[in-house]
């Protein structure tokens, strides 16, 4: 729920309201869902609480139903969806899954953990439920005549305080973040600014640390591309820094946050598993915006249950004593366990599922999980090897610096002589980091347009990965003003080139719309351009800025233009924009 008209901090509960109130999180007010068949049936602009329930549309849930959690940032201040196009993404995409024309997929371009195909069963979601904000919460900017705005605020009061036994009650969670225009700011709206808000963040933590077997979050850009979230999207989005409608709503949801997980710490620690137990008991102070580190040698044992010191050195796989000591921010540590035999140039293994691959070292999740740069000096000093290199699925040669996330990172790995030549670090960067970072490779004198050994580089890396950072443009700004070419073509080479030769075959049998995301990406990339690579990804930021940078509209080897990759992924909301720079 990005955008409310009535504060969380409002009062009213009902002590005897029961429904959902099987989690963690209690619920005061009924939870209302909307058939997805009827919801398929629906046309234009979202009808309110009021009218769909004096359709006889609205249901309370039922412990039998499947649910699906719909979370999404408004796109007008009295209305979430005033021209309809957001409801029309979502009802294709539901089609989409029913008929089987689409799947859920996980973002192998942008991942550095688990590389494993989930499966998903659609078969319960054509006789399922949407719960969305706009049907289920009775709304102040919409009252049927004649009711009493005190009972009306009371109502709408109880059921956003709860959202967060709403998301736990559901089966399924889907983030909704189609490109679109807000219609009273005239600002852009997507993956990244639904992220940057403080209510989708509370839905997204309730979710994602709720005591479900199944916590995986689908993230729908348009209706032919739906993805499980990055887990280092999650870690990176603190409640804490989130922005809300209503600045009284921080500290309260900043507490609902904290219960969540909470539980979901007591959870694992009952009924583990021990990795993800001590994972987020280690990213729990960060997460929560607490002071890290300082603990004793025996209080650090005590707390990630390690039975002993050598256990702690030499625990292999999952959260090791020295994993649990850089996550948890703790420097002292990390040099203590190095003392008594830690390798610190050990690999992880185990942590796919969170986000990290095993062929990542300690290093580089320092770097990666955004740690203070003191523990990537740690690290060093104790003989970390920061030119260590990671060759990723693509063929890229990953080092600690191509995850470098703050520019203390910069600093830290200068000082320390690490190589940035041998593997460019802006190629990594501009994916996983902030503006700031960026400008520091470059100030560093680090070239915006050099490549990698597998021939991808800065500008088509920000493009391909930049739809879930706020910082996107102000990178390629940066690149562009340092020389980055617009109009490049990538030229793919070694490992990442039979991937795109192998996803070439399926666009020559399926067509581009009848590929995956994956492969319509891969198949894509030879030839291709910054343009047509953020036109396939449907980004609207970087498409604008590289037009106003003089970009053309070049064919990739396949021929395909950037209008025909922005249809051929579902963002036509790009082809009016293309059309109008290609004069």
């Amino acid at each position: 729920m990005g955008s409310s008209q009535s504060s969380a901090t409002s009062q009213g509960a009902d002590d005897g309201m029961t429904s959902c109130n099987t989690g963690v999180h209690h619920c005061s007010f009924p939870m209302y869902v909307v058939k997805v068949s009827d919801f398929l049936e629906m046309e234009g602009v979202p009808e309110p609480h009021q009218v769909l329930r004096r359709k006889g549309l609205l249901h309370e849930w039922q412990p039998s139903f499947f649910v699906i959690f719909v979370s999404h940032q408004w796109l007008g201040r009295g209305s979430p969806d005033p021209s309809g196009q957001q409801m029309t993404v979502l009802r294709h995409a539901l089609q989409a899954w029913i008929d089987g024309s689409m799947t859920v997929e996980v973002d192998l371009v942008r991942t550095f953990g688990d590389q494993r195909h989930f499966t998903t069963s659609y078969d319960r979601v054509a006789t399922g439920y949407l719960f969305l904000d706009w049907f289920a919460i009775p709304q102040l900017t919409e009252r049927a005549d004649g009711v009493n705005d005190d009972a009306t605020k009371s109502d709408t009061a109880r059921a956003v305080q709860s959202i967060p036994a709403y998301v736990e009650s559901c089966d399924m969670f889907v983030a909704l973040v189609p490109d679109l225009v807000h219609s009273d700011t005239g600002l852009q709206c997507n993956y990244s600014t639904w992220l940057s808000r403080g209510w989708c963040r509370a839905e997204l933590w309730c979710r994602l640390f709720s005591n479900r077997e199944d916590t995986r979050v689908v993230v729908i850009f348009s209706d032919r591309e739906a993805l499980y979230i990055m887990p280092m999207d999650w870690q990176r989005s603190l409640i804490a820094d989130g922005l809300f409608t209503v600045e009284s709503d921080r500290t309260v949801v900043m507490n609902l946050g904290e219960r969540a997980l909470r539980s979901k710490i007591e959870h694992l620690d009952r009924w583990g598993p021990l990795t993800d137990y001590r994972f987020h008991l280690a990213q729990e102070p960060r997460l929560l915006g607490q002071q890290q580190g300082g603990f004793s040698l025996q209080g650090f044992l005590r707390h990630f249950s390690f039975p002993s010191l050598h256990d702690a050195v030499k625990h292999e796989g999952g959260m090791t004593g020295m994993l649990c000591a850089i996550v948890a921010g703790d420097g002292d540590i990390v040099e203590t366990l190095v003392k008594h035999g830690a390798d610190v140039n050990a690999r992880v293994s185990g942590l796919g599922h969170l986000g990290y691959s095993d062929s990542l070292t300690l290093l580089m999740v320092a770097a990666y999980s955004s740690q203070e740069p003191k523990i990537l000096s740690t690290l060093i000093m104790s003989r970390a090897d920061p030119d260590i290199v990671s060759v990723s699925e693509s063929g890229s040669l990953v080092t600690a610096a191509w995850l470098a996330s703050q520019p203390g990172h910069v600093q830290v790995l200068l000082e320390k002589k690490a190589d940035l030549a041998a593997s460019p670090p802006l190629t990594g960067a501009v994916a996983v980091s902030s503006a700031s970072t960026v400008k520091a490779f470059l100030e560093a004198r680090c070239d915006a347009g050099a490549v990698s050994p597998n021939g991808f580089g800065p500008m088509y890396s920000v493009s391909f990965c930049g739809r879930g950072s706020p910082d996107a443009p102000a990178i390629l700004q940066m690149l562009l003003s340092s020389r980055g070419d617009a109009n490049a073509r990538c030229k793919p080479r070694g490992l990442l080139y039979k991937e795109c030769l192998r996803a070439r075959v399926s666009a020559a049998l399926w067509g581009l719309e009848g590929c995956t995301v994956y492969q319509r990406q891969m198949a894509s990339l030879p030839g291709a351009t910054a343009l047509s690579i953020a036109a396939v990804m449907g980004d609207q930021r970087l498409v604008r800025l590289l037009l106003e940078h003089d970009a053309e509209h070049i064919a990739n080897d396949r021929g395909d233009t950037p209008e025909d990759l922005a249809r051929a992924a579902g963002h036509t909301d790009l082809l009016p924009i293309l059309s109008t720079f290609n004069v």
